[in-house]
C-alpha cells in the first residue's frame, strides 16, 4: 500500500509539473520569438523611413547609409531595393563574405522576397539558416517605392530560450524530488499505522487475545480504524474468556453429580436381587451415555471458544502416533487401520488440534465399518499446504446426512453422539483449513482435510511411507 500511495502521488506531481511547466515554457519561448520579430521589424522600418527620403524625395542617402552601417556593426545584414527590385544600398553580411555561392543564393533569396513585397505591399518574414529575414515596403503601402530587407541572427534569442528551458527543467526536477520525498513521507505516515493494525490483527487471529493496535498515529481515519479494532479485540477477549469460564463451570457442575450418581447406583446394585440389578445396569448405561454426551458437548464448546495459536506440526509424525494408538482398538474389532503419509509433511495448526481431529475421525470410521473393513489415513503435500484424507469402506452417508454432518447432532444416521464431526469442523476451520465429505471409491466415506502450510514454508515434499 505504501508503494502504491507513493507512486500515485509521484504520478500526480509529474502530471501537474508537465501541465504547468511545459505550457509556461512554450509561452515564454513564443514571447521571446515574438519580441525578437517585433524588434527586427521596428529597426527595419527605421531603415525604410530613411530610404523613403532618398527614393521619394531624392534627398541625400547619408541617413540611410548610416543606419545600414549601424546594422552591419550590430552583426545584421540589410539591403534597400528600389521599385524595380534593384539593390540601392546593402551591407556586407559576415556569413556571406568569401563564399560566392552563398552570397549569390542569399542575394537571389532577398531579391525574390523584395519582388514579393513589391507585388503585395505588406511586411514579410522568412527564417533562413537560423536567421530572421524581414522585408518592409518603403513609402505608400499601395504603390511602394522600394523595399527594406534586414536579416538578423536568432542565435542570442535561441540561447535565451534554451537557458529558460534549462531553468524550467531544474525547477521541475527540484519539484519532482521534493514531491518524491513528500510522497514517501506521506505514504509512510499512512502505511505504518495500517501495518501496525495488520500485525495486531494477525496476532489476534493467532490467539494473542490481549494484543492492541497503536491508535495515536496516522490520519484520523486510520486512528478510528485502530480504535475500532481495539474495541473489537477487547470485546472478543471478554467473550472468549467468558465462554471459557462457562465451559469450566459446566464441566465441574455436571461431571461431579454424574460421578456421584454412578457410585450410588453401583452401591445399590451390589446388594440388589437379579431383576433389580438388571434395572440398575440399564440406569448405569444411560448415565454412561449421558456422561459421554456431556463430554462431547464440552469438547465442542471448548473447540468453539478456543483461539488457536498455530505452530508448525509434523503431520507424518502425528499420523503415525495416532494410528499406533488406535491399532489395538482396530485389531479388537478386526479392522485394518493403515497410515500413509509423506515424510517431512508439515502443517500450520494449533498445538494438539491435529491429534483431536484424527482421533475423532478414526473413532467415527471404526464405529461405522464392520469386521474385515479397512480405514486409511493418507497425507500428501499440495501447492497450498497439506491434504489429509481419512478413507473407510463402510456404509457411507447419504447426501442429506453429509450436508448436516458438521452441525451438532446434525447427522441422524450417527451411531454415537453426533458431535465428532462438529468438533473436527470447528478445529480445522479455526486454523484456516477446510473439511468436506465425499463418497469413497467402491463405497464408504472419505473425509478430506485441507490444512495450511507454515507461512515461510512452501509445499513440503517427502516419500510415501507405510505406518
Amino acid at each position: 500500500m505504501t508503494r502504491r500511495i507513493a507512486l500515485a502521488f509521484i504520478a500526480l506531481i509529474v502530471m501537474l509539473l508537465v501541465l504547468a511547466v511545459v505550457p509556461l515554457g512554450l509561452s515564454l519561448a513564443q514571447r521571446e520569438r515574438t519580441s525578437f520579430r517585433d524588434t527586427t521589424e521596428a529597426v527595419d522600418r527605421t531603415i525604410a523611413a530613411a530610404a523613403e527620403e532618398h527614393l521619394s524625395d531624392h534627398r541625400s542617402s547619408a541617413s540611410m547609409r548610416q543606419l545600414l552601417e549601424q546594422a552591419e556593426r550590430a552583426g545584421d545584414c540589410a539591403a534597400v531595393f528600389d521599385a524595380a527590385g534593384q539593390v540601392v544600398a546593402a551591407t556586407e553580411c559576415p556569413g556571406r563574405t568569401g563564399d560566392d555561392d552563398t552570397e549569390d543564393e542569399a542575394a537571389d533569396s532577398w531579391g525574390d522576397l523584395a519582388h514579393q513585397v513589391l507585388a503585395h505591399p505588406e511586411t514579410a518574414t522568412r527564417e533562413r539558416d537560423d536567421r530572421l529575414v524581414v522585408a518592409v515596403p518603403i513609402g505608400d503601402t499601395t504603390r511602394p517605392v522600394g523595399v527594406a530587407v534586414r536579416s538578423r541572427s536568432a542565435e542570442d534569442t535561441n540561447d535565451r530560450i534554451s537557458a529558460m528551458w534549462g531553468r524550467l527543467a531544474l525547477i521541475g526536477a527540484g519539484g519532482l524530488v521534493a514531491g518524491v520525498l513528500l510522497s514517501v513521507a506521506l505514504a509512510r505516515w499512512v502505511g505504518r499505522p495500517l501495518r501496525a493494525v495488520d500485525a495486531a490483527a494477525l496476532r489476534l487471529g493467532e490467539g494473542t487475545l490481549d494484543v492492541r493496535a497503536p491508535s495515536g498515529r496516522g490520519p484520523q481515519e486510520v486512528r478510528r480504524l485502530a480504535a475500532t479494532f481495539n474495541t473489537m479485540a477487547a470485546r472478543m477477549e471478554a467473550l472468549i474468556h467468558g465462554h471459557r469460564a462457562v465451559v469450566a463451570d459446566v464441566s465441574h457442575q455436571l461431571r461431579t453429580p454424574l460421578t456421584a450418581l454412578r457410585l450410588r447406583l453401583d452401591l445399590l446394585a451390589a446388594g440388589a436381587d437379579e431383576a433389580t440389578a438388571a434395572e440398575f445396569a440399564g440406569a448405569q448405561e444411560e448415565i454412561a451415555r449421558l456422561s459421554r454426551l456431556v463430554d462431547g458437548l464440552l469438547a465442542v464448546a471448548r473447540a468453539e471458544t478456543a483461539v488457536p495459536r498455530p505452530v508448525p506440526v509434523r503431520v507424518d509424525q502425528v499420523v503415525d502416533e495416532r494410528v499406533t494408538a488406535w491399532e489395538p482398538v482396530a485389531r479388537e474389532r478386526r479392522v485394518s487401520l493403515v497410515g500413509r503419509c509423506g515424510a517431512g509433511l508439515t502443517a500450520y495448526l494449533g498445538a494438539g488440534d491435529l491429534e483431536q481431529v484424527i482421533d475423532n475421525l478414526v473413532a467415527n470410521a471404526l464405529d461405522a465399518v464392520g469386521e474385515g473393513a479397512t480405514v486409511r489415513v493418507e497425507g500428501k503435500a499440495t501447492r497450498e499446504g497439506v491434504l489429509l484424507r481419512v478413507v473407510d469402506d463402510g456404509p457411507g452417508m447419504s447426501a442429506a446426512a453429509r450436508e448436516a454432518a458438521f452441525r451438532r447432532f446434525g447427522n441422524p444416521e450417527a451411531s454415537g453422539s453426533g458431535l465428532g464431526l462438529a468438533i473436527v469442523h470447528r478445529l480445522v476451520t479455526a486454523n484456516g483449513g477446510t473439511v468436506r465429505l465425499q463418497d469413497s471409491a467402491g463405497g464408504g466415506l472419505t473425509v478430506v482435510l485441507e490444512l495450511p502450510a507454515p507461512p515461510s514454508q512452501g509445499p513440503p515434499r517427502g516419500r510415501r511411507a507405510g505406518a
